[in-house]
């Protein structure tokens, strides 16, 4: 084992400053930067809540602006931007904006704008003085607006000889107050159209010939505030879905076992490389944001690997219980609201219930579109994809093909079912509920667990009759039996999904595959195949029957098409038939 002292890991860390001078590991995303500045001048990019956005934008800060150029070397010597360096490091007056620090709701959004924007342009003067014409700070002081004021500096830059790089990170912050309270619609549209404060910003961002803003870099989680602000997205090039900038944030699967093989130099690891990879990756990987990297390696979530590493060097080579980063929980908790836009949960053919039942949805990928568009399915179904919770699978003459990512973002979209159905009194009690699947892992005693999910839908099937379907009914089943943490609930198409070019994720939807976690938990001794079907409450018993017939058919080739025998262990491995007849649990049995 190594003795010298090893690299920190950055988890969590956005500072990139701190990350180099304090020796932290870093995966060295700078070859980017020439990508950039060969990009448009205003360059918009997208991409999911905590996947290394703010750390990319502040190497970007660090590398241009003028007053970092004395440690150009310690922050970039090494790294491939160091060996390649461009014309334009360390040539501009930075303006970083986080638009993330306004506080406030929309009918007190334009105070609160002006207020964040006067306090970090005032920091901007204070750095830049001996770069900015005299008297600057007390000019801006005399604005009014955050357009005034950024239109304000650029005049005075550009007097000066000077130029201006303008970073605004989660430029759309407010957009999920906006999008799930109906009632500040209108406050939003004030904002975003017209002569709106946002709107008006925005304007002097775009500028014209003259602007001192040479450069923006803005990025977010949503298109929709931007095509709101813009009437047509023309502030710039959205680069999202470009396959330049694919692996620009995120991990390759590489760049994840050079780290690994780093770390195990210096602690005790009792896992190989190896096996750490295929324990990460149905949690972390399968990411793909551009339709031209289909037939590339996927990319990991960088925060979720430095989570995880940081937990196992941490429980000296014992694997996390929990392999979900409870920040990332926090998030997409913020985005469920977001969700709720999904149609209405009342409808059998919601986007969600049927993205959970089949694993995937074709659609067109949209690259704007106005918030009152929001519910088309074709946009809805693209904000998952800026979300992070559904990625990138394939494609054909009928469009894209997503599918969800990784057991992570399929225990979000499992959450939002549990909680919509406790919003309308269809709820398992979590302590009875967890009591179950322990007599179902402890005992093999399966039957009492599915039983309590039958007299669940029974006891409230009388109010909700819209609900009687086969989405409503097998996405309940499957959110119920996944939110656990004993096993890694494995579905017929996550097996069968390869993410190449033009290829549907497999059928067989319903099959679920409860892998166990002995890594985890040894103690573990029953795992489970499932065959969920769904027949409408008319059905005879001589189609219960023939439905029964198929499903043993299926689970037989279900459980075949796995490496079962390479993952289940030392448990006994039962193959269980769901039967539904509309709410009815017709048939519930073991092969």
């Amino acid at each position: 084992m190594n003795t010298s002292k090893p690299k920190s890991i950055p988890y969590g860390m956005q500072d990139w400053k701190s990350v180099r001078l304090d020796n932290c590991y870093y995966v060295d995303k700078s070859r980017f930067i020439a990508e950039i500045e060969a990009a448009n001048r205003y360059f918009f990019f997208i991409r999911p809540r905590r996947f290394g956005k703010s750390l990319l934008m502040n190497m970007l800060r660090q590398y241009y602006d003028v007053k970092m150029a004395p440690l150009f070397d310690r922050l970039f010597g090494d790294l491939w931007i160091g060996q390649h360096p461009t014309e334009e490091h360390n040539r501009y007056l930075v303006l970083y904006l986080n638009f993330a620090m306004v506080s406030g709701k929309l009918d007190s959004y334009e105070q609160s704008m002006n207020e964040y924007c006067l306090q970090e342009m005032q920091s901007f003067c204070r750095v830049y003085k001996e770069l900015l014409p005299n008297g600057t700070l007390d000019g801006l002081n005399k604005q009014h607006s955050a357009r005034g004021m950024l239109s304000y500096l650029s005049i005075m830059a550009r007097e000066a000889g000077q130029q201006i790089y303008l970073f605004i990170d989660e430029y759309d912050h407010f957009t999920n107050d906006i999008l799930s309270d109906p009632a500040i619609e209108q406050a939003y549209k004030q904002q975003t159209h017209g002569t709106g404060a946002f709107r008006q910003f925005f304007n002097v961002v775009k500028g014209g010939s003259d602007s001192a803003i040479k450069r923006a870099f803005i990025t977010g989680v949503s298109p929709v505030t931007m095509d709101d602000l813009t009437s047509g997205f023309n502030i710039g090039m959205n680069y999202t879905s470009q396959r330049e900038f694919n692996a620009m944030v995120g991990f390759t699967e590489e760049e994840v076992r050079q780290m690994l093989d780093y770390y195990r130099q210096y602690y005790t690891f009792n896992h190989t490389t190896d096996e750490l990879i295929e324990i990460m990756k149905p949690w972390y990987d399968n990411y793909c944001f551009a339709e031209d990297c289909i037939d590339e390696p996927p990319l990991y979530n960088s925060d979720m690997v430095l989570y995880f590493l940081s937990r196992y060097i941490g429980r000296k080579g014992m694997l996390p219980k929990d392999m979900l980063d409870a920040n990332i929980s926090t998030d997409y908790n913020k985005l469920r609201m977001l969700i709720r836009k999904d149609r209405g949960f009342e409808h059998d053919a919601s986007v969600i219930q049927h993205i959970v039942e089949t694993g995937g949805i074709t659609a067109e990928l949209k690259s704007h579109f106005p918030s009152e568009q929001i519910t088309d399915p074709d946009n809805f179904v693209s904000l998952l994809y800026y979300f992070g919770m559904l990625t990138i699978a394939g494609s054909s003459m009928e469009g894209i093909r997503f599918r969800i990512p990784n057991q992570v973002v399929r225990e979000q979209m499992y959450g939002y079912l549990k909680q919509a159905y406790d919003e309308v009194d269809l709820s398992l009690e979590d302590r009875e509920r967890r009591q179950l699947m322990l007599d179902m892992a402890k005992y093999g005693d399966w039957r009492p667990y599915f039983d309590y999910i039958a007299e669940t839908l029974q006891r409230y099937s009388s109010n909700r009759d819209k609900q009687k379907g086969e989405y409503y009914v097998h996405g309940f089943t499957l959110a119920m039996t996944c939110l656990q943490n004993l096993y890694l609930p494995i579905s017929e198409q996550d097996a069968g999904a390869k993410g190449r070019r033009g290829q549907e994720v497999s059928g067989g939807y319903a099959d679920i595959y409860m892998q166990p976690r002995l890594e985890v938990y040894p103690e573990l001794a029953h795992s489970y195949l499932l065959e969920l079907k769904y027949l409408p409450s008319s059905a005879t018993d001589a189609e219960v029957d023939a439905a029964r017939q198929k499903a043993i058919a299926q689970l037989t080739r279900y459980g075949e098409g796995l490496d079962i025998a390479a993952t289940k262990g030392h448990t006994e491995l039962h193959r269980l038939i769901l039967l539904w007849r509309g709410i009815e649990l017709a048939v519930a049995e073991e092969l």
